[in-house]
Order: structure tokens, then sequence, then C-alpha cells
């Protein structure tokens, strides 16, 4: 059964994935595509989880935290920089 969920979980991430792409390519403006590349960014971490899960191993929680980390990092510095137009002060 655990096998079946997983398989359908995968399929929803993976469709919200595509979705979140659509929006980072059609979206009217640049708000809109650092929200869909962060929203890309929680997804691509539940993917690593959930294959984690699959194969019943921990050793991609490591991997899930650092992507965690530099979608946050990416995130703060490209809205800094649409606000005031440089990264570092």
């Amino acid at each position: 059964m655990l096998e079946t969920v997983l398989l359908i979980v995968f399929s929803m991430i993976g469709l919200a994935l595509l979705l979140n792409l659509w929006r980072l390519v059609i979206g009217p403006s640049v708000p809109d595509r650092i929200l869909a590349l962060d929203t890309m960014y929680i997804n691509v971490i539940a993917l690593i989880i959930l294959y984690s899960i699959s194969m019943s191993t921990g050793l991609y929680f490591e991997a899930a935290l650092l992507i965690a980390m530099l979608g946050f990092i990416s995130t703060v510095a490209l809205c800094k920089y649409l606000l005031r137009g440089d990264i570092i002060e």
C-alpha cells in the first residue's frame, strides 16, 4: 500500500512542479517568477524526502536540508535585489 501512495504522491508533486515551471516561464511579473521558483524549491525538497522514504534510507535528508537552505538564501537575495537594486550594501 505504501508503494501505491508514494506513486500517487510522486505524480502529484511532479504535476505541481510542471505547473510551477509554467508560472516561472509565463509569469506576468518578476515577483510571480520569484514565488514560482521558491515553490519549486519546496517541491524538489518534497520529492527528495519522498524518494528517501521509498528507498528506506535517511541519506537524502541532508541533501533536502541543504537545498532548503540554498532556496531560502536565494529567495532572500532575489527579493533584496528586486527591492534595492543590489544585494550587498
